[in-house]
């Protein structure tokens, strides 16, 4: 495989969904602000893993970190010197440089790098860290890391403790090869278990002054290239194979066509293997000669790698959604990202206290991934705006399971989530009546209580858009099927607390004249879901909802 390039060793351009997005529409001070901050994020992310060997962020949002500062550079004409491998470099000169990769973005820049070259060979792309090994008279000599492709530092010391790496080649001879040292995993399945942080283990136990007998154990070595070895890669790699270096091998596979390529990605993604992987390299099986090559991606190789598990987002606003009792969920407005062929626009927080703890603002970077492969998750903030801005956000005790009967400023969210209970499975299973339906009547002024939709007719749809004639036909035959509907069934749709194990036959007036002791007498009724009941048939908004019900005949009330 070619020279793997760690993960802050990032010299070429990588296409990611942000790349795609506009410019923002920030004055210069503010981009300038906004640019300066990523970048110093990125550089204290960059000399921790160069110098500690730590990964502060995983490696794709840090090449979608590096993308976006490149994207808001060009977008505001700000130029500045790459400065990702400052701390990166060492003291040992590589004989022969390690040179990078460019990232194709799609199977169609794939197809177009395929076009008119032949004796091509396809690799998974191996998830370590890459080293310069070698051989005098068939001896290890000396392991070099990689750097900054140009000097790296002097790992002999730690490499002749790794078992997978001969220290003694079967023929005396001289040999230099880079490769990539990984962290051995047993059937290791890419498409299901992820990278589970390998690459920054091995990054870890090579930069500590010293490397246990175990660890090295666990290690392996996967060899991508002899830059001066036989013209032809299988010649290479079947003479590597004789000189003791095996498993390679058997991950090296001609490509003539897209359509080979697809099928070793998807192949490697999905099969159990030794290490963790993040894509395929394709090469070229002839390059040209060792002097040649400089620290920098040459044009025989290139990556195609896994879509994201985690997408970098930005936030646009935080809004909060009140549930039917009165929850509130803040949800994230984003600028869209697409992830695993999704475009994913909003993501919820879980909890207004957990949206507290994490202090999300417009304009800082999130960490999205899919759970279940369809729910977006908020896993983590990566970069938090320069400009904290400030919200409005609700007050928890505004809101409960007795508030928002009426779309009163601040009520919309709760009154709307009311109605969508009342009219789903929950309550009066409604056919051909959704949120879609109240929101349209919410905002032609058609809804100021709970149940105004009672007395809805046909001229009064026909004057609000959205309503054909046939769908209005439909709707208000639905709407009339609900005084058909048992007492029960309306007491959930109108949002009665959980009552246990209790008759709930009624009539209203029965029910209304319990007291709390004796709601608390029926089975499966605790103390607080006691009084919760005994305040529902209490709260003069559902009085009112129970008068209209009795006005409108229907059974119970």
């Amino acid at each position: 495989m070619l020279p793997f390039l760690p993960l802050l060793a990032c010299l070429t351009l990588i296409v990611t969904p942000v790349i795609a997005a506009p410019c923002p529409d920030w004055s210069a001070e503010h981009a300038q602000a906004r640019v300066s901050a990523l970048q110093q994020s990125i550089d204290s992310w960059d000399d921790s893993y160069h110098r500690l060997g730590r990964s502060l962020v995983a490696d794709e949002l840090y090449d979608q970190s590096r993308a976006r500062l490149d994207h808001w550079r060009a977008c505001f004409d700000l130029k500045a010197p790459d400065t990702s491998l400052r701390t990166a470099g060492g003291k040992v000169a590589h004989p022969i440089p390690h040179t990078g990769l460019d990232k194709l973005k799609d199977a169609e820049a794939v197809g177009a790098w395929l076009q008119g070259k032949d004796d091509v060979w396809v690799q998974p792309k191996v998830d370590g860290v890459a080293v310069t090994l070698i051989y005098r008279q068939g001896h290890l000599h000396q392991a070099i890391s990689r750097g900054d492709g140009i000097k790296g530092q002097d790992w002999t010391w730690a490499v002749r403790k790794i078992n997978s790496i001969p220290q003694r080649l079967r023929q005396p001879v001289d040999l230099l090869i880079q490769g990539e040292l990984y962290w051995r995993l047993n059937d290791h399945v890419q498409a299901s278990r992820g990278s589970l942080n390998a690459r920054a283990m091995i990054a870890g136990l090579m930069t500590r002054s010293s490397l246990s007998l175990q660890d090295g154990i666990y290690m392996g070595l996967f060899i991508w290239d002899w830059p001066e070895g036989p013209q032809t890669l299988p010649e290479r790699m079947a003479r590597l194979g004789e000189l003791g270096f095996t498993g390679t091998l058997d991950y090296n596979q001609p490509v003539q066509t897209l359509a080979d390529a697809q099928y070793w990605r998807d192949h490697w993604y999905r099969s159990p293997l030794p290490f963790a992987s993040d894509g395929i390299v394709l090469r070229q099986s002839r390059r040209p000669p060792a002097d040649r090559w400089q620290a920098r991606p040459p044009f025989w190789g290139v990556a195609w790698k896994y879509a994201h598990a985690q997408a970098l987002a930005e936030v646009r606003k935080v809004r909060f959604k009140i549930g039917r009792t009165g929850r509130i969920t803040p949800v994230l407005e984003l600028e869209p990202i697409r992830l695993d062929d999704r475009w994913i626009r909003r993501v919820s927080v879980s909890s207004l206290k957990h949206w507290e703890t994490m202090d999300i603002r417009p304009g800082d970077q999130v960490a999205i991934s899919l759970a279940g492969l369809t729910i977006p998750r908020l896993d983590s903030v990566v970069l938090r705006n320069v400009v904290r801005q400030e919200i409005d956000v609700p007050a928890p005790a505004d809101y409960h399971f007795l508030s928002c009967w009426q779309p009163t400023t601040g009520c919309e969210s709760q009154f709307l989530a009311r109605l969508g209970w009342l009219s789903g499975k929950q309550g009066l299973a409604l056919p051909h009546v959704g949120p879609g339906t109240w929101g349209k009547l919410l905002a032609a002024g058609r809804l100021d209580g709970l149940l105004d939709w009672m007395t809805l007719d046909a001229a009064e749809l026909a004057n609000i858009a959205g309503f054909g004639e046939h769908s209005s036909a439909r709707l208000l035959a639905s709407l009339d099927s609900a005084r058909q509907r048992p007492f029960e069934q309306w007491l959930k749709a109108l949002g009665l607390p959980p009552a246990g194990e209790a008759r709930l036959e009624g009539p209203w007036q029965v029910l209304a004249e319990r007291t709390t002791e004796q709601w608390q007498a029926e089975a499966g009724i605790g103390p607080g879901r006691a009084a919760q009941l005994s305040a529902f048939f209490r709260d003069p908004q559902v009085l009112a909802l129970s008068d209209v019900l009795r006005t409108a005949g229907v059974d119970g009330f």
